[in-house]
């Protein structure tokens, strides 16, 4: 076990590699695109393993191998797990070489995501699922550790709303090329294409992230940028930091108001292909289309967040916090109470909730809690307010389940399910986070 341990250990700081500046730069700049990219693409990547379970629903159900309800169990087991993993890996995170820790969790997501191919047992499934779900919750809180150990306070913004986008990048390519998978080879493809893909991926990452920049013989990133940490007195210790973010109520507030956005946002990551073939007369590969066009919208919110915030709103994110909140409300509304049978304006009420989640996922999800904590407890906020998101979502996942099978007729011969009590429910809970956002405008980080 200490062997285990020391493999994911951060490694000891070496000396500098060199005193010539234009070297340090040379390679500080190579390592730095190398770990955002690796970041980005990588984080993309454990989405793939996870949003897969949202495509063969329709399949499985027709077949008539789960019940909906069975569903929200299996994806709450996910949901669950990840919970917990986001809070605990995000505390390990801050002590840990991000590198190895991440690429092993996509690696084992990747197995996990194969052995779910071979399975139609309903408890087995539930259980490889919640292990994919530790394996999942690896790749957050690890992300941004390792963004604020390349890059300084003053690149944040932008680097974190880049990489907050990946999520939609994998998310989409998944919806549409797996729904693709099983239209032409059947449901357990669904699981395997993801499952190659991630192990692959893994292993890429293994190779292609970093340590930290000391453990490298470079400078800390804020000596490299001349962009240093302000000084306070008697700074405390990094457990007495993470204590400290256990204490702050400003963070418990925004964990719970993100917990209520998630329910939103995985309510339709996880029900959305399943409501726009039973509610909005799509099939299968249309659904997975229109899924995706949502996903590349909220890439599009989570890249633009941080010039919005920064352009028009002077770095504050409390505003567009709001703004953004109406608008996932607005949309949803639309989605749930115009007709079907017009396909532009479901792609345009689609657009506008992907963008409003995009820019909310990044904002609520991390940015707010980690602009008002310390930088070397960045892992510790993060883990934090993952796990209290998921939470939210894994309690979605089953109470979505059940109301939707709560619904459930059988009209000639077929069964069909009924979304109107679900999207009250996610509808009521996005009003709920926009106002426990409001509650919170005012929080400072310590010492400032």
């Amino acid at each position: 076990m200490n062997r285990v341990l020391d493999f994911f250990r951060t490694r000891p700081d070496r000396p500098l590699i060199s005193t010539d500046p234009a070297v340090i730069r040379r390679i500080y700049e190579k390592k730095r695109w190398s770990v955002f990219l690796s970041v980005t693409l990588g984080y993309g990547m454990f989405y793939v393993g996870r949003i897969n379970l949202a495509v063969v629903k329709k399949p499985v159900l027709d077949l008539g191998l789960l019940t909906a309800t069975e569903f929200g169990w299996v994806g709450s087991a996910l949901l669950g797990t990840y919970a917990i993993g986001k809070a605990v890996n995000g505390f390990i995170s801050d002590r840990a070489n991000i590198a190895r820790f991440m690429s092993t969790a996509l690696l084992l997501s990747a197995a996990a995501n194969l052995a779910m191919g071979f399975s139609s047992s309903f408890w087995l499934l539930m259980i490889l699922w919640g292990l994919n779900g530790w394996f999942q919750s690896v790749g957050s809180a690890p992300s941004v550790v390792s963004l604020a150990q390349w890059f300084s306070r003053r690149e944040m913004g932008t680097r974190y709303g880049v990489w907050s986008a990946s999520h939609g990048i994998g998310s989409g390519l998944t919806s549409y090329a797996t729904a693709a998978l099983v239209t032409w080879l059947g449901w357990r493809w669904g699981f395997w294409g993801p499952g190659l893909a991630c192990g692959i991926s893994a292993l890429v990452m293994y190779h292609t992230m970093a340590d930290r920049p000391q453990t490298l013989g470079l400078p800390a990133v804020a000596d490299y940028r001349d962009d240093p940490v302000p000084a306070e007195q008697n700074r405390p210790s990094l457990a007495q930091a993470q204590l400290e973010v256990l204490r702050r109520p400003a963070i418990w507030v925004l964990g719970i108001a993100s917990s209520l956005m998630y329910v939103v946002r995985y309510g339709v990551n996880s029900w959305g292909m399943l409501y726009f073939q039973e509610a909005r007369e799509y099939n299968l590969l249309s659904a997975g289309a229109a899924q995706s066009f949502y996903f590349v919208a909220t890439v599009a919110g989570a890249v633009a967040c941080g010039f919005i915030s920064d352009r028009f709103f002077r770095s504050d994110r409390n505003r567009p916090a709001l703004l953004f909140g109406l608008l996932n409300v607005g949309a949803l509304l639309g989605l749930f109470l115009l007709p079907p049978g017009c396909v532009w304006l479901d792609y345009l009420l689609l657009g506008v909730l992907g963008f409003a989640i995009g820019v909310l996922v990044a904002f609520l999800g991390g940015l707010m809690a980690v602009d008002i904590c310390r930088e070397e407890v960045t892992g510790a906020a993060m883990g934090m307010i993952g796990g209290l998101s998921y939470v939210g979502a894994a309690i979605q996942d089953v109470t979505s389940g059940m109301l939707i099978d709560a619904g459930r007729t059988m009209v000639d011969g077929e069964m069909v399910y009924d979304f109107d009590s679900c999207f009250w429910f996610w509808i009521g809970t996005s009003v709920a986070s926009v106002l426990l956002t409001l509650t919170v405008w005012n929080a400072k980080r310590p010492g400032e």
